[in-house]
């Protein structure tokens, strides 16, 4: 019996690829010489600390493009709201998202048994599991949640025969 799996999951290391490819830029822009700006990678979240607000904004637009050249999407950051850190420097958090939320998870299984197409989809903790009889069915249904325009990414694996 055909199947597939819906999963949401980021490669660390292209993030951190990206990251030490924003510091670099970061390091040879002349709008930043003298600032003091590292942006970091602790566990699922990147930590940026920055002088103001106007080069917040900046490296926050680094980030975006690096991992856009690295082929991850954007939308596996969620930013928290600024604060000020010590000094006069500016500091913000932004988690990385990973895992299908169960909210997201019913959606995408209601979209699914809504299609009238002869397919199962099953909650297994963060992931969501399709099985069919056909191929096309299981294709359909790609096309299906592709089109949902889910605000995270996700990926199908594990394609069976």
């Amino acid at each position: 019996m055909p199947s597939f799996d819906i999963v949401s999951r980021i490669d660390l290391q292209e993030i951190d690829n990206a990251l030490a490819n924003c510091l670099r830029e970061i390091g040879q822009r002349y709008d930043f010489k003298g600032s003091q700006t590292s942006i970091e990678r602790n566990e699922k979240e990147i930590k940026i600390i920055t002088d103001d607000e106007m080069k917040l904004k900046q490296v926050n637009d680094l980030v975006l493009t690096h991992l856009v050249r690295r082929k991850v999407q954007p939308n596996v950051l969620k930013k928290r709201l600024a604060e000020k850190g010590s000094g006069n420097s500016v500091r913000q958090i932004c988690d990385l998202i990973e895992g299908i939320e169960q909210t997201i998870s019913k959606k995408i299984t209601n979209a699914v048994k809504s299609s009238k197409l002869k397919v199962q989809a099953k909650i297994l903790g963060n992931e969501i599991r399709i099985d069919g009889k056909k191929r096309d069915d299981l294709q359909a249904v790609m096309t299906l949640v592709d089109d949902l325009r889910i605000d995270q990414p996700i990926q199908f694996i594990n394609l069976r025969d």
